[in-house]
């Protein structure tokens, strides 16, 4: 029993380092596969016929299917060992991706598109579970971080090249590039995640039942907050930076290429922050991320200030989400893979109504108004968060005066 026991730890430092890279790089593709749309949507819209407002659609869906379709099929695959998960998930993907490359129709290119984004919220909640198990407890968040590093990756440097390849070989070589990531992430898992043992198996009564509890669906209300507030602002960026900032359009991939690498420092940076302290971190980075989107209300007029404000406010907003994973991981450890990935639901739910109450702030108030609505959007997620850490440390000195 001590022998399997030292075996399953040498094996688990062993394999730490490789086996998150491959999550890292499923996160990768999966990242790619959802923002790269963004860049080539006048190329997708030309081809199929359709309107620029149709072909925006295939954003939208997209949310849509990893908001309400993630949940459904954990709750379906749950007795499934995790590692055949993964691989069927990123199977799935290829597949998913394959058809967009021969899509003959926007309507056929829309059900693709449905296709990956099942496999999006579903495999960053189990890539999280796995993640976790690969490492000693106190480097949970880290972990969690280093798989997620791999969805703000995509941003700077996978969103870019894709654009870029669907502009000179047209938008379908973009779907085969993501195509052939998701082919090397899934032999990447194949090879190199290990073969965890399967935690004890519970009923879907019992995994709702975790999945309700008070604190678990504030965590998840905070996850919808904060990813709101992120899309009010984000989604109109360009236009924000252009008209208000006065910045030029060549430029604008530069500066968000700098947010992108602000992103990745946040992300690794939270991680940490929340193996130190995780509650503690997740409270004093919604007070910075308001304290920026404040700042960013007076600095969004000038060029050299918007750019440096910009940049710590990637780093604040993906900050915040490793040390919510893990919390929510901590309060359904009957159902972690369930709450992990409607965690991506809430979230996904968040990135909509954020872009579209940005729009219509924008329509009654004007641009300007975007990061004011922002921080009031964390200044309450910081306010929820704060009563919770309250409650929790104040319970917690009640049990240990018994």
């Amino acid at each position: 029993m001590n022998t399997m026991h030292a075996n399953e730890q040498v094996s688990k430092k062993d394999s730490f380092p490789i086996a998150l890279i491959s999550l890292t790089l499923g996160a990768f593709a999966i990242g790619m596969t959802e923002f790269v749309i963004m860049g080539i949507l006048p190329n997708v819209a030309e081809d199929l016929h359709v309107s620029i407002s149709t072909a925006g659609q295939l954003i939208t869906s997209y949310a849509l299917g990893v908001a309400i379709g993630a949940p459904i099929l954990t709750i379906f695959t749950h007795r499934l060992p995790q590692k055949l998960l993964l691989c069927l998930l990123m199977l799935l993907f290829i597949l998913g991706n394959a058809i967009a490359i021969i899509a003959p129709s926007y309507g056929i290119l829309m059900g693709a598109r449905l296709v990956t984004a099942l496999c999006h919220g579903t495999f960053f909640g189990v890539g999280a579970v796995i993640a976790s198990r690969l490492v000693q407890p106190h480097k949970r968040a880290s972990a969690v971080a280093t798989m997620m590093a791999g969805l703000t990756i995509a941003n700077i440097i996978g969103v870019p090249v894709g654009t870029f390849i669907g502009q000179h070989l047209g938008w379908r070589a973009s779907f085969g590039a993501i195509t052939i990531m998701g082919i090397i992430a899934f032999i990447g898992i194949i090879l190199f995640i290990p073969k965890l043992g399967q935690d004890k198996l519970t009923g879907l009564k019992q995994q709702f039942a975790a999945f309700t509890q008070p604190k678990l669906l504030v965590m998840l209300l905070l996850s919808a907050i904060g990813c709101g507030s992120l899309f009010t602002v984000f989604t109109y960026i360009t236009p924000l930076l252009e008209d208000v900032t006065g910045v030029s359009e060549h430029s604008v991939t530069w500066i968000l290429v700098l947010y992108g690498c602000g992103v990745t420092l946040g992300n690794v940076v939270g991680g940490k922050l929340a193996d130190w302290k995780l509650m503690p971190s997740v409270v004093g980075i919604f007070a910075f991320l308001c304290i920026v989107l404040t700042i960013f209300t007076f600095t969004v007029k000038s060029p050299t200030a918007a750019i440096i404000t910009l940049f710590f406010w990637g780093a604040a907003a993906f900050a915040v989400m490793p040390g919510i994973q893990v919390k929510i991981m901590n309060l359904a450890q009957e159902a972690p893979a369930l709450a992990s990935t409607s965690n991506h639901s809430f979230a996904n739910l968040g990135n909509a109504f954020g872009a579209f109450f940005g729009g219509v702030i924008i329509n009654h108030v004007g641009l300007t108004s975007l990061p004011r609505v922002g921080a009031i959007f964390v200044g309450t997620a910081f306010i929820i968060s704060t009563c919770l850490f309250i409650v929790e440390t104040r319970k917690k000195h009640s049990e240990q005066s018994f």
